[in-house]
């Protein structure tokens, strides 16, 4: 049986913490990182983990770039955030051969078709991970709770029909619930349930967690969540009628947070805003339905983030 080669493009909190149940569970497993290169290149990456205890992932090889990767990857999984910053195409195609299995693990709404459109023979997954996971220090993840990783296939290759299955089946090796969906885009609308809120609300808010945000506003945050569920009924993927109760009701339970776009903001660092909100606003548009508080919330994230810009540039 062969070892599976993985390389993780974008191996921050998320991308390290599941590149190490990778490794954990017998794959090959390298990474791309920039910013914490220089460390987890000397001592790879000590993962501290409420539920499954404290261990070092050592990466088989750390590289600044794809271009630079020296196997021939079975998997590549683009971990890294949606801002127009970056250019996930640019990011893994030097990696990318034929038979290479294209995951991204990452957040938003109508983000696939631009991988489709330039990877069209390559068998294209995505991921939705489910987890509190934060880099607390260069080469320090901490693993708060949760984990479940969600796959589906988009592009749906005959060829390549089983390689979502064996990458959840290695997760669940490792020791994280993992499942395949055969409805991925659903599966998005779900996560979205719960980013459309929590994410935008962490910053407008100057910080506050998520357990302070429901505590006080969770009739606010049900109403947002109702347009969400509006948007994607009408986009032909309605929801589970509870959805909204499940998603309050894990929140309540889940240690206090800070969301990825809050700790984007607090390092003054492009947050996925187009990806999150942008992307569910116009897909209202589209299907003409109304979303009041997803436009409000949309319209002064787009101001803070330009307030970010000024302020950097006057620095």
């Amino acid at each position: 049986m062969t070892t599976d080669k993985i390389l993780i493009v974008g191996a921050g909190a998320i991308g390290g913490f599941y590149g190490a149940l990778l490794a954990k569970a017998g794959a090959d497993v390298s990474v791309v990182c920039r910013s914490d290169y220089e460390i987890v290149k000397q001592q790879g990456y000590s993962i501290n983990s409420n539920d499954l205890g404290n261990w070092t992932f050592t990466p088989s090889q750390v590289i600044k770039s794809s271009a630079d990767y020296k196997e021939q990857a079975d998997y590549i999984i683009l971990c890294s955030k949606i801002v127009p910053e970056a250019n996930r195409i640019k990011l893994i195609q030097d990696a990318v051969s034929a038979n290479t299995c294209i995951v991204f693990i990452q957040n938003g709404i109508d983000i696939e078709q631009e991988l489709i459109n330039a990877f069209p023979n390559n068998e294209i997954i995505s991921g939705l991970a489910f987890i509190c996971c934060n880099r607390i220090k260069p080469g320090v993840i901490r693993h708060l709770a949760y984990g479940k990783l969600t796959l589906g296939s988009i592009n749906n290759l005959p060829s390549q029909k089983d390689k979502a299955q064996h990458l959840s089946d290695l997760i669940t090796l490792a020791g994280v619930e993992s499942m395949t969906s055969s409805n991925i885009i659903g599966s998005r609308w779900l996560k979205c349930l719960w980013n459309a809120p929590f994410n935008p609300l962490s910053v407008l808010s100057d910080g506050l967690s998520t357990q302070e945000i429901l505590a006080t506003q969770e009739k606010f945050i049900r109403l947002i969540m109702q347009e969400v569920c509006n948007i994607a009924q009408a986009c032909g993927h309605p929801l589970p009628d509870d959805s909204i109760d499940i998603n309050i009701e894990h929140t309540y339970t889940m240690p206090p947070y800070k969301t990825s776009m809050l700790l984007d903001y607090e390092n003054n660092q492009p947050m996925e805003i187009e990806a999150i909100l942008g992307n569910t606003v116009r897909a209202a548009q589209r299907v003409n339905v109304s979303c009041p508080r997803l436009d409000s919330l949309y319209a002064l994230m787009k101001l803070k983030e330009l307030h970010i810009k000024n302020s950097t540039k006057n620095n």
